[in-house]
Formats: C-alpha cells, sequence, structure tokens
C-alpha cells in the first residue's frame, strides 16, 4: 500500500500544485510558534519539550488516525497516506522556482535569474557570474529534492513498515521545518530566539536525516556514475560544514561531473512578497579553503547543460527508488 500511496501522490501534485501558502503550512507555522512562546524559557529541557510538541505531538496524531482508519477500512487508510503525503511530499513545492531560473538562464535574461534566486534562497546574488550562479540553482535545487522527496519517502517507507502509516512523514517534515523556522524567527523577524532551541533543532534534524541523506546519495552514485560519484563522496564530503550536506552534494558533484561547493553569497533580506512561504533551506556553508586547499569538488565548471542532468539524475533516482518499494511490496503481498 506504501508504494500505491507514493505514486499517487506524486501523480497528484504533478496535476494540482501544492500552493506555498496553504492552510496547513500556515496551521503548522502557527503551531510551531505557539510551542516556541508557550514552553521555551531558554533551558536545555525547554528545547526537548518545543521539540516534542512541534514535531512529535504531530507525527503521532497523523499516525493514530492512520491506525484508526485502517482499523476500518484500507481503503481509508490509502486516502489517509495520500492526503498527508500531498502535504509532505512533492517536487512542485520548490521546482517552480528553478523552472523559472532555468528558462530565465536559457533566455540569457540573468539578472531575473538572480533576482528569482534572491527570492527562493533568500541569497545575495547579484555580484555572481553566471557560473557561480548555476552552481548555487544546482545545490539548492539538489538540497531540496532531497528534503522534500527522498527523505520525506524514505520515513514514511519507514513508518509504514511499522504500520504507523504516514508518521514517519511527518516527522521527518516537522523536523526539517522546525530546523529552518527558528533562525529564519531570529534573522527576519528579529525575534529572539533561545540558543540552545536553535541548536536542538538542528542537531535532531542532522540525527533524523543521517541515513536518509546517505541513501539519497547512494541512489545518485547508482543512477550516475557511480565510481565518480563513490570517489567524490568519500574526498569531498567534508569541504561542507554540515556533513549530510557534504555526503549530498559530493555525490551528486562526481554522477554528474560538475564542480559544487566554494564560497555562498551574502544572505539578502526576505520580500514581504515571501515572507509567508517555505522559509530558506539551510545555508549551504562550504567555506573556500586556504590557497593550497581545494575548495570544490573535481568536475567540469557548472554549465547550463548541467540543469538537464540534474532534473534527469533526480527524476532516475525516484524511479529506482519506486521500483525497489514495489519490489518490496510485491514480495510483502506473495509472502
Amino acid at each position: 500500500m506504501s508504494f500505491l500511496a507514493v505514486l499517487l501522490a506524486l501523480i497528484v501534485e504533478q496535476i494540482r500544485p501544492l500552493q506555498l501558502a496553504n492552510p496547513v503550512h500556515a496551521g503548522f507555522l502557527a503551531w510551531a510558534r505557539w510551542a516556541g512562546v508557550n514552553f521555551d524559557a531558554g533551558r536545555e529541557r525547554h528545547a526537548w519539550v518545543v521539540w516534542s510538541v512541534t514535531v512529535i505531538a504531530p507525527a503521532l496524531m497523523v499516525g493514530m488516525i492512520f491506525v484508526l482508519l485502517d482499523h476500518y477500512s484500507v481503503v481509508l487508510a490509502l486516502g489517509w497516506d495520500l492526503v498527508v503525503l500531498y502535504f509532505t511530499l512533492g517536487f512542485r513545492q520548490f521546482s517552480h522556482y528553478f523552472t523559472d531560473i532555468r528558462d530565465a538562464l536559457e533566455q540569457g535574461r540573468e539578472d531575473e535569474a538572480r533576482a528569482l534566486l534572491r527570492d527562493w534562497r533568500h541569497l545575495d546574488a547579484s555580484e555572481l557570474p553566471r557560473t557561480e550562479l548555476l552552481r548555487h540553482v544546482i545545490e539548492h535545487a539538489l538540497l531540496a529534492a532531497h528534503r522534500h522527496v527522498f527523505g520525506v519517502f524514505f520515513w514514511f517507507v519507514l513508518g509504514s513498515a511499522c504500520g504507523l502509516g504516514p508518521l514517519g512523514a511527518v516527522l521527518y517534515r516537522m523536523a526539517e521545518f522546525g530546523s529552518r523556522y527558528w533562525g529564519h524567527r531570529q534573522a527576519r523577524e528579529a525575534a529572539p530566539t533561545s540558543e540552545r532551541l536553535m541548536r536542538r533543532f538542528v542537531q535532531l534534524f542532522e540525527i533524523i536525516d543521517f541515513v536518509p541523506v546517505r541513501l539519497t546519495a547512494a541512489g545518485f552514485a547508482v543512477v550516475g556514475n557511480f565510481e565518480e560519484s563513490v570517489g567524490s563522496w568519500r574526498q569531498y564530503a567534508n569541504l561542507w560544514a554540515d556533513r549530510n550536506v557534504g555526503v549530498l552534494l559530493a555525490a551528486a558533484s562526481g554522477a554528474c561531473g560538475v564542480a559544487l561547493g566554494g564560497q555562498r553569497p551574502q544572505q539578502a533580506q526576505a520580500s514581504p512578497a515571501h515572507s509567508t512561504g517555505m522559509m530558506p533551506l539551510h545555508p549551504i556553508t562550504a567555506p573556500l579553503a586556504p590557497d593550497d586547499e581545494q575548495s570544490s569538488t573535481a568536475g567540469a565548471p557548472p554549465q547550463f547543460a548541467h540543469l538537464r542532468s540534474v532534473v534527469g539524475l533526480v527524476w532516475r533516482s525516484v524511479v529506482l527508488w519506486l521500483l525497489l518499494l514495489a519490489q518490496l511490496s510485491l514480495a510483502n503481498l506473495l509472502g
């Protein structure tokens, strides 16, 4: 049933994309803000309470609803899986930015592409040369694909295997959302936030994402240039301050043959038009190394053709994991 739920969710999301400003996102935003205001007093135990209320409570509620529905009807349980996955998994939650930037670059409108990147990731891209602009688009697209598709996919499959339906999908999505929210709230809304709270959310998401990000990287290696991907993974993953990000981007770099890494631009102020949408991903921190050290992965400098290569890499990975899930589902039915 998990295979069918994922497949249907991806199809529905392609037909009817989820809008950035939607009631579910607004509700989770209000829930996270309420949890912080009411339970955070700056101490370590308060950070744990806020994380539990923000992440664990919604996941448990979703899991219990699934168990209740599954007790009465498999069809109702499948419908619940589909609804939850529609709001937690999918390309169209970020791909319109990628597509618009790609179209602008293809038509030579680089200023428009820089403005779109600013709106998408809140980066000051005004001084970036074309190669660096392409690199940042590729890096953020890969990271967004993992966190909106593959990470949710793996945790959903795990939750389904435990008989808890979409509990894992909500757990991953809320953990990822929370790890971005508090830093965003402090930076964009000038609202004081406990350092312990921000650190706890980031640390726990790194733990939750440890296995999924490596499975995504392994998928990139299988459907791309396997030898180069694995070699880049082993050699260049430590270029990024966030090891999980490093594993993902290093593996994708080798799989596509494109050089990634380097210095990121300054954060730009969020425009009011986008302040209610999804908050930015964690900064992709790959600081420039000293002159005697390499600051980026091996490979060709980013070119426009690499955008198409990245799209192909991601879709091939989706097909790979769906086929594996289908085989597992079939084996479970026959067993």
